[in-house]
């Protein structure tokens, strides 16, 4: 769960799913669908990162991201496991003709990983 610095939770060295249903702030940020249209819902509307990390900064947000989003936190944010979080999977799929070499260095380094 990315939090302020000052918020209650953000010294605890991890919290349940329950803790974070429980929170106090704003709701969870949704993020756009595939075809542009924001979901319902009672939460900010974010289209990247770095909108969504300055609104949890301001107070604004609040969501739960893979451990791998904390790398590129800014320094008044603060990463808690959620220690009961079901497993992420990250699949990487592309056409078998493809000779990109991006693409292929984005799968050499994700199999390495």
């Amino acid at each position: 769960m990315v939090l302020p610095g000052d918020h209650p939770l953000a010294g605890r060295t991890a919290v349940s799913q329950a803790e974070v249903a429980a929170a106090p702030g704003p709701p969870p940020a949704r993020w756009p669908a595939p075809d542009g249209s924001c979901p319902e819902g009672t939460g900010v509307a974010v289209r990247n990162l770095t909108q969504l990390f300055q609104l949890i900064a301001l107070g604004r947000a609040t969501v739960v991201l893979p451990a791998s989003a904390a790398v590129d936190l800014r320094r008044d944010l603060v990463a808690v496991p959620v220690a009961d979080a079901p497993p992420v999977t990250t699949v990487l799929a592309w056409p078998p003709e493809s000779r990109s070499r991006p693409v292929a260095d984005l799968v050499r380094v994700a199999a390495t990983v």
